[in-house]
């Protein structure tokens, strides 16, 4: 963690490249708790996590990218997804909120998308959480059986499990349409959540360390100038 703490602060200071970071994955595959567990070493004045859910009609009235292009992280700055553009390549497939000849179009318009953001400055890196279906059944479980937990539990969860197959396609789809040598998707076991922050960290690190950022130079000052 202290690394990543070190590599945020000196991206920050030397304000040059922005690191958009995806979390995707199916319910209860750990992408709160990756945020809370990762994504504390880095400073909140720099880091923004951004969740996407249902589309609002302001949003709804616009292009399906056009929300998720307004919290794209600037320069100098790290931006966590909570979800992404890729709902609308994976719920809206599942459930066939819209065409075939709709959603499918929606692999290449990613890929450019995400071409622009990276020959503009954005490293992004794309974490595809995964769960076999017997662990999320005890995870549903857990949270049911905890009261602390219990208020994460929904009965919806339990209609989108019926679905698992159908969610288990649609992402091996996405991922094999849209990883890129510009933005590939990083495959993260994670039914064990110990192992599934190191993995997640050590990718975070890697990739912030090969943007060599470092300290800006202290500026010159005059000779007759002195810090009183």
């Amino acid at each position: 963690m202290e690394r990543l703490t070190d590599l945020q602060d000196r991206l920050w200071a030397e304000s040059k490249h922005a690191v958009l970071v995806v979390l995707q994955g199916i319910d209860a595959a750990g992408k709160d708790g990756t945020i809370r567990k990762v994504m504390t070493a880095f400073n909140p004045q720099g880091c923004v996590v951004s969740s996407f859910k249902v589309p609002t009609p302001e949003e709804l009235a616009h292009d399906y990218l056009w929300r998720v292009h307004r919290r794209v992280p600037g320069k100098g700055e790290i931006g966590i997804f909570n979800r992404s553009h890729y709902e609308d390549v994976l719920v809206v497939r599942v459930h066939e909120l819209v065409p075939r000849e709709v959603w499918s179009q929606r692999y290449r318009q990613i890929r450019e998308f995400e071409r622009l953001l990276t020959e503009t400055g954005t490293t992004i890196v794309k974490l595809f959480l995964y769960i076999d279906r017997e662990e999320q059944r005890q995870r549903f479980q857990e949270r049911y059986d905890d009261p602390r937990k219990r208020w994460k539990f929904s009965l919806g969860d339990l209609e989108e499990r019926k679905r698992w197959e159908d969610y288990v396609q649609a992402y091996q789809d996405a991922l094999s349409e849209t990883s890129s040598d510009e933005a590939p998707w990083y495959v993260i076991p994670a039914n064990r959540n110990w192992f599934r922050n190191l993995a997640v960290a050590a990718v975070l690190a890697e990739t912030i360390d090969e943007l060599r950022p470092a300290y800006p130079p202290a500026p010159d000052l005059p000779p007759d100038l002195l810090i009183t």
